[in-house]
């Protein structure tokens, strides 16, 4: 690709926008308009749009408001409906075109095992991870099994970022911990403290440190009160973030990493809780097999993953009460520079680190279903503590489509584009724009262009969605000039609204966030980005 044109009216809106202490995650709303001062390239009724971005939990809200009829949040524009086609499966209540539908459920996982004994699971996070907890770790089951409960703790409500209360709801995630020891019912408790991941994400180091002793706070109240109740306790991780803080060139990173992450065994249900042996090395799929042994529960053939446990006590006769007690975002690094974990005062991390069996996992890359080398994230992180087994995940599928050409001949994406041709109406590519993000990737953008060429299509527009978490400062105007110089290259497409990913992909109910998406989308408001020619 030839040097990239850094200078357009769109890339110099952004920029523009970042002095003015705009940040690309939250960037405001930019529109192209034309010699009039027109909106460009609007959603219009009868149009056709693929929202290409994967995974799917944050990508609902938007969705709802632009294909539901019914949709009552906030006024839509008059009898304006659109032709949609996702990337993947966001939800089974869109009525939407699939371009790569689910496989089939992940059957046979932890909680549906457990359950299924009748032996009764319980969980509790925060509602900033309520999802991971429920829906990725149950493997992508929308609905509870029977005798499966969810606690969910309201995550700080009214800040601009979590930054601002790095301790989250943490105290009362460990509050409902306790109360679920206390009781004598045997049953599973899975628990998330959000912190590290959560807060990590924000380039606020003394935050991001405050969150990991906040987590390691009530980490030590936890281990207290499965001691006193003589609960086993698995701790464990989904990814690493803050142990590795730094870029190589001193930069902050605020993204995944792809470390290891801890797996620590703690058993109090008997007097021999030194008396356990662990493989030296794992991954996050070990963990499911591992905790259906410590509750004598017959390991399902479709759990593939070994046991990460090679001896037990003489005399354990399986645990009663079992608590897995996910650390989100709490990565291994031997390396002190850079690592905020070891920058922490942890002393109850340390102490059972140090005194309690324990080995590594690998949670990144080809051992979550990611392509190899890829850092970690929360959604295949949870997705393989559950499972058991290795789940080859929707961006591995994709990408293998580009590979073998099979994406080209995809029924939904020649449904929108051909349709879109015949009946003379614009065809919108709205997706996240980054070179790797957990949400998508522009490469499947550039495929989408491509074939979009091949259909002869002339009306293309581009609604870029910036901000991945982890990308360096004002990365965003970088991958814009990248998209604008692959439409030139092709002679097809216009980015025509670029917009921070804070405002469209909501998950918590902000319908605000998702009016001003939905308005900049359809009616063009925002910042207009200097003068185009239509």
């Amino acid at each position: 690709m030839n040097k990239l044109k850094m200078d357009s009216p769109m890339v110099a809106a952004v920029k523009n926008a970042y002095h003015d202490s705009q940040e690309d995650e939250a960037l405001e709303p930019i529109i192209a308009v034309s010699e009039l001062e027109e909106p460009i390239g609007r959603m219009h009724n009868g149009d056709y749009v693929i929202f290409y971005d994967i995974r799917g939990e944050r990508e609902i809200q938007i969705t709802e408001s632009l294909i539901d009829r019914s949709f009552s949040h906030f006024p839509l524009k008059p009898d304006t409906w659109l032709n949609f086609v996702t990337m993947i499966e966001y939800s089974s209540s869109l009525q939407v075109k699939v371009a790569f539908p689910p496989e089939g459920s992940v059957r046979n996982t932890l909680v549906e095992t457990v359950c299924r004994a009748d032996l009764p699971v319980c969980k509790i996070s925060e509602s900033e991870k309520a999802v991971h907890v429920a829906y990725f770790l149950n493997g992508k089951n929308e609905k509870a099994f029977p005798g499966e409960r969810r606690i969910v703790v309201p995550s700080p409500e009214g800040v601009a970022n979590y930054s601002l209360i790095p301790e989250m709801s943490a105290r009362l995630v460990a509050e409902k911990v306790k109360a679920e020891l206390e009781s004598p019912q045997p049953e599973l408790i899975i628990a998330n403290l959000a912190n590290v991941d959560v807060v990590g994400h924000n380039e606020d180091e003394a935050a991001a440190i405050k969150a990991v002793e906040a987590v390691d706070t009530q980490l030590g109240a936890i281990v207290e009160g499965c001691r006193e109740h003589q609960v086993t306790l698995v701790v464990t991780a989904d990814h690493g973030t803050v142990e590795e803080w730094l870029y190589p060139d001193g930069q902050i990173n605020t993204g995944h990493t792809n470390n290891r992450v801890p797996f620590i065994l703690l058993d109090f249900s008997g007097p021999a809780a030194l008396d356990w042996q662990l493989v030296p090395e794992g991954e996050l799929s070990s963990v499911a097999p591992t905790i259906l042994d410590l509750m004598n529960i017959e390991k399902p053939r479709e759990m593939t993953a070994a046991n990460l446990i090679t001896k037990k006590p003489a005399a354990y006769p399986g645990s009663k009460k079992v608590l897995l007690l996910i650390l989100d975002g709490w990565g291994l690094r031997e390396e002190h520079t850079g690592n905020l974990i070891h920058t922490a005062h942890t002393p109850n991390f340390d102490s059972i680190w140090s005194r309690f069996p324990h080995t590594e996992l690998e949670a990144s890359g080809a051992a979550v279903g990611m392509p190899a080398h890829t850092v970690g994230n929360s959604e295949s992180g949870h997705l393989h503590l559950g499972s058991g087994r290795r789940i080859l995940l929707d961006r591995v599928r994709i990408d293998n489509a580009i590979e073998n050409g099979s994406f080209l001949q995809n029924e939904s994406f020649l449904w929108a584009m051909k349709n879109s041709l015949k009946k003379n109406k614009a065809l919108h590519l709205l997706g996240i724009v980054s070179h790797y993000s957990s949400h998508g990737t522009i490469r499947h953008l550039f495929a989408l262009l491509q074939l979009a060429k091949l259909c002869e299509l002339e009306e293309v527009y581009i609604h870029a969605l910036i901000g991945r978490r982890g990308e360096k400062p004002e990365s965003g105007a970088v991958y814009v000039a990248k998209v604008e110089e692959m439409c030139r290259s092709l002679g097809i497409g216009q980015v025509v609204t670029v917009m921070g990913r804070f405002w469209a992909l909501d998950r918590e109910q902000n319908w605000d966030r998702i009016q001003k998406t939905y308005r900049a989308l359809v009616y063009g408001e925002g910042t207009p980005a200097g003068t185009f020619a239509q």
